[in-house]
């Protein structure tokens, strides 16, 4: 009797195993809960990476009607921190980017304090990823030296296209490209929906990634890199002008063969600037079907020389 009595309160005293591991996660998420969080925002001139920015804050404090040439500081109070985001220029999708923007966006770093960024947010939207986006990628994220990857997560926008797929689904459809970059950043990612404003659902276990990077990895530093070789003649009479550059119809920022009809109840509540833009994504992958591989560099030629914006949108 009394080893039966034994064996019931022993057995009482055993932890409840989902209970446990609700203990111990939230246990780690005190731990590693961080009362200030500073991110920049890297990517394409096109795909929202302004509208993430927008996102993450709040509210709209990154302009969406022009691309950005100069980097942009924000800050406001996120789930109980306080948030510093960097919006820094976007690179081109088929142009070489001009030394200043490159210059700029290495300073979007630095605006962080002396104690640096806690994270790079990579900004990318769901589409076709090619080799030539993994190299632009590579190729701007070497401006930050190598550990920056250690500190990089990438943020997927327009996830909404892929309706009922998986994210998961689309990187293995899109073969090696994509999963090389998400390799080098120790497959850190994250699906944001950028139709949410103000509270938003999501912010909270992005913030705590965010925290989980830094737990892992500490805080970025930034390194000696190599100076890069000054650009051609050619180049240099346009590096001072306002350029634009829109997706190309196989890189990862063009979605022209994906159906981009947006659902009305996503898009009801937008602002006017956050509506004009995913309206204007739409009138862009529309164009593009109408037109040849030759047509649209011919296009983009004559908005580089021109300096015109094309893409409809803000980053």
């Amino acid at each position: 009797m009394e080893s039966e009595k034994e064996v019931q309160s022993t057995g009482e005293d055993v932890p409840d195993p989902e209970e446990e591991e609700k203990r111990l996660a939230a246990a780690a998420r005190e731990a590693n809960h961080l009362t200030e969080l500073r991110l920049v925002l890297l990517g394409w001139r096109w795909p929202g990476k302004s509208l993430t920015g927008n996102t993450i804050l709040g509210r709209e404090e990154f302009r969406l009607e022009r691309a950005a040439e100069f980097c942009v500081k924000r800050q406001t109070e996120v789930e109980g921190r306080q948030v510093t985001v960097i919006d820094t220029p976007g690179w081109f999708s088929t142009q070489a980017t001009p030394p200043v923007y490159q210059q700029e966006m290495v300073r979007g770093a630095s605006m962080c304090g002396p104690l640096g960024p806690h994270a790079f947010l990579l900004v990318i939207p769901v589409g076709m990823f090619t080799e030539v986006d993994r190299a632009r990628i590579e190729e701007h994220l070497a401006l930050f030296g190598e550990r920056v990857w250690r500190h990089t997560i990438v943020v997927f926008t327009w996830a909404e296209v892929l309706r009922n797929m998986s994210i998961e689904r689309h990187i293995k459809r899109e073969g090696k490209d994509l999963q090389w970059v998400l390799e080098k950043c120790k497959m850190r990612y994250f699906v944001i929906n950028n139709y949410i404003f103000g509270e938003h659902p999501q912010l909270r276990r992005l913030m705590e990634k965010i925290e989980k990077v830094v737990a892992e990895e500490g805080i970025y530093s930034p390194e000696v890199v190599e100076e890069k070789k000054p650009l051609g003649q050619n180049q240099n009479q346009t590096q001072n002008r306002e350029l634009g550059a829109r997706p190309k119809a196989n890189s990862a920022v063009g979605l022209a063969k994906m159906d981009m009809d947006l659902p009305h109840d996503s898009v009801d509540g937008l602002t006017d600037g956050r509506r004009s833009e995913m309206e204007s994504c739409q009138h862009s992958h529309s164009r593009k079907n109408q037109q040849s591989s030759k047509g649209e560099e011919e296009e983009e030629g004559l908005c580089w020389r021109e300096g015109k914006h094309t893409s409809g949108g803000g980053e």
